[in-house]
């Protein structure tokens, strides 16, 4: 396994990355509304990244037809948006994306409700995007991959959630997926030390019921096996000298 470390000035070509994203995210969630086609969603990301000189990173990758993920309800990841998928009242909805900046990647995921959620939908929301600032309290320098894993997965378990073991996060860099690859619940071996200049995609998958998932007959969307709510809430992070920066939230 080989782990990059970022040059000063690939750290600034990811933190422009970064800023990028937030800002696409942000403007998604402002347009999300009920009656919108996940097809209508995509678009509008896709405009959205190519407005700051960007490329998608997901549009073509390995085959995949679209510029932003869009997962609703059950569906935990690869959602392909569609036409005929309409959101509605109560819905959550899973946007994940992912700029390329002169050659360098971001990605991040959000998990929003549309309209009025259920107490149990937005409590799911609340601790899988908890579960990721859990785990990075242990980005730091130092410490080791494993424990940003165990973190995450201890901090959601303990409500009874089901944790996706079969996708976890990853390096990020010239490549959208890079070493290491990032679990996100407890493993026997610690995982490589973290040093500065490290970039990952640190994305706690949750399910409000049991962690298994499968693949739906397109071979990108995978969605809950017992057809409960998952959610979905990813950043990419550089570890520093001291607390982790986050390049995608602002």
């Amino acid at each position: 396994m080989s782990v990059t470390i970022k040059s000063q000035r690939e750290i600034e070509l990811m933190r422009e990355a970064g800023r990028i994203l937030y800002e696409v995210h942000e403007g998604l969630r402002k347009e999300l509304k009920p009656g919108m086609s996940t097809w209508q969603i995509d678009k509008l990301g896709e405009e959205m990244i190519r407005s700051y000189g960007c490329e998608p990173s997901f549009l073509n990758y390995n085959g995949y037809p679209a510029s932003i993920c869009v997962s609703v309800n059950d569906e935990v990841v690869h959602g392909i948006p569609s036409k005929d998928r309409i959101i509605g009242e109560g819905d959550i909805v899973s946007l994940d994306a992912g700029v390329i900046y002169k050659g360098y990647h971001s990605d991040a995921a959000r998990t929003y409700g549309i309209g009025e959620v259920s107490a149990e939908a937005q409590k799911l929301m609340e601790v899988t995007k908890q579960s990721f600032f859990e785990g990075i309290k242990y980005a730091r320098e130092g410490n080791h991959l494993h424990d940003i894993s165990a973190a995450i997965g201890n901090y959601a378990r303990q409500f009874g959630y089901g944790v996706v073991e079969d996708l976890v996060g990853h390096g990020i860099g010239q490549h959208l997926h890079e070493d290491p690859n990032i679990p996100n619940f407890p493993q026997r071996r610690r995982g490589v030390k973290l040093q500065a200049g490290m970039t990952l995609a640190v994305e706690p998958m949750i399910n409000i019921g049991r962690p298994d998932v499968c693949w739906l007959d397109d071979d990108w969307t995978v969605v809950t096996e017992d057809g409960t709510l998952s959610a979905h809430y990813e950043n990419t992070i550089l570890i520093t000298k001291g607390e982790p920066e986050i390049l995608t939230l602002r």
